[in-house]
């Protein structure tokens, strides 16, 4: 997995979150509350993005944290 772009865009009372690996171009959408932190967010984000790679990698990715 290389770099990871997140990109936040508030939808009425709620945020879309997508994150994107750079090496792949792969991109995975989550929608949060806006009461989610800006961490929690993008953690979840990145949980899913890290399924949807081992799903299409030989081999599973390496986890950031």
């Amino acid at each position: 997995m290389g770099e990871v772009l997140y990109e936040f865009v508030q939808i009425g009372q709620q945020m879309r979150v997508s994150a994107i690996d750079s090496d792949t171009n792969i991109e995975v959408v989550v929608i949060a509350p806006l009461a989610a932190t800006r961490w929690q967010m993008q953690a979840t984000a990145l949980a899913k993005l890290n399924k949807r790679l081992s799903e299409t990698a030989d081999e599973p990715p390496r986890r950031l944290f």
